[in-house]
Order: structure tokens, then C-alpha cells, then sequence
């Protein structure tokens, strides 16, 4: 059953929340639906008369949440736990699928185990090739963030009072080993599993949800789909919208409900197919990640992430071998079942979280409308100290105070002198990231042995006497390859945003070689104490002393590298010589928040999303409001608006990856020094506070409907989501 259908009377909290602002005619439609009236006179949401009562204290405590978070306990031995580097997926064979009580396949009925689906497209040409076939369960599992012992602390990072699940109390001053936090996991880890795929290869993923099984008894905690239902998304695939993964297509074709429940299977088609054929739009790092409507921030968040690299084998111009083609970083490896690794190819997710300190209250907009079984809150839960803490709507978006690489926290990574690719992609609800290679004499320091408090002890460390000494050579951003390599100082990760970049280890910028055992930190110099915005970073008001450390290299022997550094990449597709005749047709839409509150925080043209429904564009300059449908193989502009406020937006459209040809009014088409990345192609755009950003995109090879939405998931998950379609 769905959570519309599920909540007492069959009343959702979206709606709940509209009619609070409705006042008797709310009344009247609550009424008229039989939604729930035992439920809300309980609660004390009617009067005696049935009248519904929309300024009852009643209802305020009802859906009342609180800003306060837990100051994570300090990790005491930080960049003791080694980088975990994951290893590909292993394909299933043949002989095992083919035994399934439902195989894949073609046909009628064989996309998902409710049996009322089929795949649009199963080969991109004609006689092409069967998917290799993967399977991932959806499980609930643990997860260490790190071996190392902590020190519990305030929010003055002084010594505090710790718990345990037994309810003894430890003093203040007391080391402690870290319980395993809950997760819900693909293949139940944290990230999950790791396709190594290939253009030309298409890939069917087989994911089967195994949420309500708990074979290690564990406490699921209060955050997570609480039907335990999932759809994955593969961010940003060229991807048919029965596999996309969208909330918009599950719950007008699909499950017909917020996601696929437990004991249900979908399987995701991933043709690996440039769009429209064009070998110029072939990507090269996606990631996979839940995306179920109002709890993708908490499933992403409690470990629904996995890794996605894509290689392009034509010609050998980028399939993983160093010796061929652009000759980029990487020695492949294939393996006898069917995969292949590839070493000095590096993926690097980057998660923030906090964790409880059993004092801080657990009241948030969700609690008290029975979502979680036997939950407590608003209520304190010590018998959850030291696990993952998350509250579903805070009012500027969830950020942490611990930063992890590849779920370890503070993680080591012993390199080889000579280069490296590293795939970065930031899997946090809400931080946005600036990444420095630094070095530095004395080394980290605990943010509270130097004194900061509050916020200013997010990321726990610094290295007060840091000093940029290597520089990153980009080579990829969200849509693949770049038309020729960057050499950047730092740059900026937004949440869902991807970069790809090479490191020289054998020498310093300066030119001075490596030497064994040299230390070089991976520094964050981007300060972010909520989810509304920077409060500091390079391109706007630049704090000299945020420097936290979150990865550390340690050069160690010399090894043989035949990788190099090209000049020129993968060129773009051709903008057409006229995109600017479509500016006054454009589709325009604006994100802004809302004043409704609640559930509906968050809004795109004035609007929630209704996954029911098809957006509408804000007048554009011909004075039309055109619905967002496109024809396939078109090509169109959309403009996406800040709505002002002072926040940033991280917007990701799906299906196509776009090119931004203007921001704020001006042509960017040849370039924008604040925004480098603009020359190439993107699958989110990436809003400053009060701007404007113009996107020419196509809508190739599909139909059918598809979703936007801002991937600051808190921002997505309270309504800032529109859907759009792609017609015939």
C-alpha cells in the first residue's frame, strides 16, 4: 500500500498540510473525502462540530520540528582507515538467469514483477546485442564509519556524556568504540556495488527489494521510506522512463505507488547508447541512487548509492587501458566473470552525516503521524548514540559534521608516484564542496582543540598551516568528457555533480618531485553550516583558515605509466547557428520557495509536484505558458530560475544532458570564467543565488514522462520537483 493510501484514513501529509492553510473549506474537503476524521479529531484537528479546527495548537504540534542537530562525537585517530576502493559487480551468467521463476526479456509483462510492463527499446539497433544481466538486492545492513575510537563532545566541543543501547551512561572524557549505524544498502553495503560498464554494451539491472527482512535484528532508526519501498535512478542514464526511476512514471504506470515494496523486483535497461547515436554525447561516471517520492533524501542518505563508471571501448579511446586511444590514466584488468577493474581509475563519493549524541530530540515534520512503527518521537534516543542521525526536513537542507570518502570517514590512500584518474561525485543530501590539494608541515588539528564551536567544528579537523601545492587537471564533468583538459587551482562539487580529474604525483606545482612517504591532503575550503548556502568559498568571501582535511595521500614507490595528459578530448555537439531565434519560445521555470510551509516548502512556477500531472512554463518573451512536453528527437532552450532568497540550487533535469549557452543575460556560449565547466555538458544546473541559467537540450530516442527537480534532496523530497513528457 502506498503512503497516500497508508496514513490513518488514507490521508497523505501533503495534503494534511494544503488543507491546514484551507481553513473550513478544508474542513469541507476532508469531509467530502472521508479522509481520516476519526485521526484528526483525536488529535484535536476538528471541534466537536466537525469544523476543522486549521489554528489548533493541536496542529502546530502536530507539525512542529525543531534546527537543533548532535555535535558528532570527535574521531580521535583520524586517516588511520585505508581508502576503500571498490571492486566491479560481477555479471550473472546465462545458465542462472535464464532459471529465474521470471527472467528478463523483451517481451509483454517482463519489466517488473508486477508483471504490467515492457521495455520501450531493448536494443538500440536492430540485432543488437542482449544486456549483460546484473542482480542487487535492496538489504538491510550495518555500516562502520570508521575503526578509529572517539571522544563524545558538545557543541562547544567539550567532553561529553555518551549511552549505549543498554542504557548505561558513560562520563564525560570517555573514549568510545562506535556502534554500526542502519543502513539500507544495494547488496546491502555502503556505497553499493560498482558496474563497470561499456558503450555498446547494454546492461539490465535486476533490483529486488529485501527491505523487510532484518536478519540481524537490527533497529531501523526513524528515517527511511517507512513502507520500506525504493526506486533506483540511474543519474543521469539515457534512460527510457519505465527505467528511470522517476516517482513521475511509478505512479502513473509503474507500481502505482510511491515505489517498488518489499518483495518486488523492477528491471532498469541501460542501453549504454549515446543519444540520438552520437558518439559526441557518450558520458563517462553515473551513479545509481533512490529516488523514491518524499524519502529520496533519507534513503540516499541511510546508503541507497551506487557507482556507475562508463568507458567507451571505440577505437580504445577511453575503455581503461592507458596504452590506447587518449591514453588517460588506468590499467584494465579482465576478469574470468566477466567484469574488468581498472587500476589508477579511482571513484571517489563524498557523503556527510552526523551522528546521535543521544540528548538531541528527534522532532521533525514527519513524527507523530505514525509513519515509523513503534517510534517515540518527539522524544531523545540514547539508545542510538553514535549511529546516523537525520531529520527529514530541516528548514535549509541537511548537511553533516563528518565528511566521508567511499563511507569511511577521514580514510588514507597510499598512491604511486605517477598519475592517477579520479572520479569524483558528491552523494550528500545538501553540501556542496571545494576541493584543494594542500600540504603541510604540522598536520591536522581538531577544530575543537583550536578552539571553534557550533558549526564551525563541521569536517572536525584542520590543517591550520596548509598550503595549495599540486593542481588538478580536469578532464570530465557530468556529461563525459571535456572538449580539451582544465588545470584548475580547485574546484566546486555540488550535490549529484560529478568531475573527473587527473593528479600527477611525481611532482609538485612548483616542479619539485615526490618523494616516498610525502603527504598531500585533499582539503574542503568551502565552508557550509546549512543547506542555504556557502558561507564561504573561493568565488565569494574566501575564509583563509577553513581548511578541512577529508582525504590523505601518501605518495609511496614509484610504478610504470604509460598514461598522459591530452591536448583535446571529445569535441562538443555543434550548437545550431541559430539557437538564439528559440529564446522567445523557451520553456521557463522558475524554483523558489514557498510560504505554505510543511510538505510544500519548496516549489517550482509557484507549484508542488503532482506526480499526476504535466508542468506548465511561466510566461515566456512570445507570451506563451506552453505545458513541458517536447516532441522526440527535438531540441529546445529552457531557462531555470533562482527564485532568489539567498539559497543555491543544485537543478538536475533528467534523460539529456544540456549545454548552457546563458547565464544572467549573457552569452556563455564561448565561456565563463566563474563558471569553467559551462563549456562542457551537464545533467545539473547549478543556480547562484538570484540566477538565471538558459540550456539548450534534446529530447532524442524515448517518449514518455520524465521529472526535474533540485538534488538538494530536502529541497526535492518537500516538492521542488515538476514533471515533463516527451511525446511522439
Amino acid at each position: 500500500m502506498s503512503e497516500e493510501t497508508a496514513q490513518d484514513g488514507g490521508i497523505s501529509r501533503r495534503t494534511l498540510l494544503r488543507l491546514g492553510a484551507a481553513g473550513g473549506a478544508g474542513a469541507a474537503l476532508v469531509a467530502a473525502q472521508g479522509w481520516g476524521l476519526p485521526f484528526l479529531a483525536q488529535r484535536g484537528l476538528l471541534s466537536v462540530d466537525g469544523a476543522f479546527a486549521a489554528s489548533s495548537t493541536a496542529l502546530g504540534d502536530l507539525f512542529f520540528y525543531t534546527e537543533a542537530f548532535p555535535t558528532s562525537p570527535l574521531i580521535i585517530e583520524p586517516f588511520k582507515d585505508r581508502l576503500p576502493i571498490p571492486k566491479a559487480l560481477a555479471p550473472v551468467s546465462k545458465s542462472e538467469f535464464s532459471q529465474w521463476a521470471y527472467p528478463p526479456g523483451p517481451g509483454p509483462d517482463q519489466q517488473n514483477s508486477l508483471r504490467n510492463e515492457r521495455h520501450q527499446t531493448w536494443s538500440p539497433v536492430p540485432g543488437g546485442p542482449d544486456p549483460i544481466v546484473y542482480k542487487i538486492d535492496l538489504l538491510l545492513r550495518n555500516h562502520a564509519f570508521t575503526t578509529s575510537k572517539v571522544l563524545p563532545i558538545n557543541s562547544k566541543g567539550r567532553p561529553a556524556v555518551s549511552f549505549d543501547a543498554a542504557g548505561k551512561t558513560y562520563a564525560a572524557g570517555t573514549a568510545r568504540s562506535l556502534p554500526l549505524s542502519t543502513i539500507y544498502g544495494f547488496n546491502g553495503t555502503f556505497p553499493g556495488p560498482m558496474i563497470n560498464a561499456e558503450y555498446g554494451k547494454p546492461v539490465l539491472v535486476r533490483f529486488e527489494n529485501h527491505l523487510d527482512e532484518n536478519p540481524l535484528n537490527l533497529d531501523r532508526q526513524d528515517f527511511g521510506s517507512p513502507d520500506w519501498s525504493f526506486l533506483t535512478h540511474l543519474h543521469n542514464g539515457h534512460t527510457a522512463p519505465e527505467s528511470d526511476g522517476n516517482p513521475h512514471y511509478s505512479m502513473l504506470y509503474g507500481p502505482r505507488s510511491m515505489g517498488y515494496l518489499p518483495q518486488m523486483f523492477v528491471d532498469n535497461l541501460y542501453l549504454n547508447w549515446p543519444a540520438g547515436g552520437d558518439d559526441r554525447e557518450k558520458q563517462s561516471f553515473f551513479w545509481f541512487h533512490d529516488h523514491r517520492m518524499d524519502h529520496t533524501g533519507s534513503n540516499v542518505y541511510k546508503g541507497m548509492v551506487g557507482l556507475y563508471p562508463i568507458y567507451d571501448p571505440k577505437n580504445g579511446m577511453d575503455m581503461g587501458d592507458e596504452r590506447r586511444g587518449l591514453r588517460l590514466p588506468g590499467v584494465r584488468k579482465d576478469n574470468s566473470d566477466g567484469s574488468f577493474d581498472v587500476e589508477y581509475d579511482v571513484p571517489l563519493a563524498f557523503y556527510d552525516c552526523r551522528l546521535d549524541d543521544g540528548v538531541t530530540v528527534h522532532k521533525d515534520v514527519h513524527d507523530g503521524m505514525g509513519e515509523f512503527p513503534g517510534a517515540r518521537n518527539p522524544a531523545t534516543h540514547p539508545e542510538w548514540w553514535g549511529k546516523t542521525f537525520f531529520k527529514h526536513f530541516p528548514n535549509h537542507g541537511f548537511v553533516g559534521d563528518i565528511f566521508t570518502v567511499n563511507g569511511t570517514a577521514n580514510p588514507v590512500m597510499e598512491v604511486k608516484r605517477r598519475k592517477y584518474r579520479f572520479r569524483f561525485l558528491d552523494a550528500s543530501v545538501a553540501r556542496i564542496y571545494e576541493f584543494k590539494l594542500m600540504s603541510s608541515t604540522k598536520g591536522p588539528r581538531s577544530a575543537a582543540s583550536l578552539g571553534y564551536q557550533g558549526d564551525e567544528l563541521q569536517g572536525q579537523y584542520r590543517i591550520p598551516d596548509a598550503q595549495q601545492c599540486m593542481r588538478f587537471t580536469q578532464i570530465a564533468s557530468d556529461g563525459g568528457l571535456l572538449p580539451f583538459p582544465i588545470t584548475r587551482d580547485s574546484f566546486e562539487l555540488w550535490p549529484a555533480k560529478r568531475r573527473e580529474v587527473i593528479i600527477d604525483f611525481t611532482r609538485y606545482q612548483d616542479g619539485t618531485p615526490t618523494t616516498k612517504g610525502d603527504v598531500i591532503y585533499l582539503t574542503n575550503v568551502m565552508k557550509m553550516p546549512n543547506g542555504r548556502m556557502w558561507a564561504n568559498s573561493s568565488r565569494f568571501s574566501p575564509d583563509p583558515d577553513y581548511k578541512v582535511p577529508v582525504l590523505k595521500f601518501v605518495i609511496g614507490d614509484s610504478a610504470p605509466d604509460d598514461s598522459q595528459i591530452p591536448t583535446a578530448m571529445r569535441p562538443l555537439p555543434p550548437l545550431p547557428g541559430n539557437w538564439k531565434n528559440l529564446l522567445d519560445n523557451r520553456l521557463v521555470f522558475e524554483v523558489q520557495r514557498g510560504s505554505a510551509g510543511g510538505e510544500v516548502e519548496w516549489l517550482i512556477n509557484g507549484k508542488p509536484f503532482e506526480p499526476a500531472s504535466v508542468s506548465r512554463s511561466l510566461k515566456n518573451p512570445a507570451g506563451r505558458t506552453p505545458l513541458a512536453r517536447q516532441k522526440k528527437n527535438s531540441f529546445n532552450l529552457w531557462e531555470v530560475r533562482n527564485g532568489g532568497g539567498g539559497w543555491v540550487h543544485p537543478f538536475h533535469l533528467h534523460m539529456e544532458e544540456h549545454r548552457t549557452v546563458m547565464r544572467n543575460n549573457k552569452d556563455v556560449t564561448r565561456g565563463d570564467p566563474t563558471h569553467p565547466d559551462d563549456l562542457s555538458k551537464e545533467d545539473l544546473v547549478a543556480l547562484d543565488p538570484g540566477e538565471s541559467v538558459i540550456v539548450y537540450r534534446g529530447f532524442r530516442d524515448f517518449v514518455g514522462p520524465y521529472v526535474a527537480h533540485c538534488h538538494n534532496l530536502a529541497h526535492e523530497d518537500h516538492a521542488m520537483m515538476f514533471g515533463w513528457e516527451i511525446t511522439p
